[in-house]
């Protein structure tokens, strides 16, 4: 019995990206975070790209594949437990217009830093590593599938 509950769905973790204004609250945290960076006197633009790609990776590879379950009380029995977020978005259904905007927002915020540091080795490297590591997760076949671990099936 979930009391006092306010919402109608049974894992509200499924809809959260598709709510009203989250895609921009997301493109302004980027850009926030990326001005904060820029404010700081000893970094160098190029540095700064670099940094705010890193930053908004990691962020979003720990917020979106390697944290699981849900922060509500859900009544699937313990479903959701054993799903990271991006499994539990939009019901786990592949290609929607959510999972789209979140896997071209990386790639974006790559094109911008690869370009802003004029495509050097080490800043190429190191942004190249920082979007594999948040695509590969969001790859359909890796759907359920865990690496460092037993799967959930």
């Amino acid at each position: 019995m979930n009391v006092g509950v306010a919402h109608s769905e049974v894992n509200p973790n499924t809809r959260v990206m598709n709510s009203r204004g989250i895609w921009l609250t997301y493109a302004l945290g980027v850009g926030i975070l990326h001005i904060v960076l820029l404010s700081i006197p000893f970094f160098s633009v190029p540095v700064v790209w670099t940094l705010t790609n890193v930053i908004h990776h990691s962020g979003m590879y720990v917020f979106m594949h390697a944290v699981k379950g849900t922060p509500f009380e859900t009544p699937d029995q313990g479903k959701a437990r054993l799903l990271t977020h991006w499994e539990q978005l939009d019901y786990g259904v592949q290609f929607t217009s959510s999972r789209k905007f979140f896997t071209i927002s990386p790639i974006i915020l790559y094109f911008l830093a690869s370009f802003y540091t004029k495509y050097d080795t080490t800043h190429f490297v190191i942004n190249t590593a920082s979007l594999l590591s948040v695509l590969i997760p969001k790859l359909p076949q890796l759907h359920g599938v865990r690496i460092f671990g037993i799967n959930k099936y």
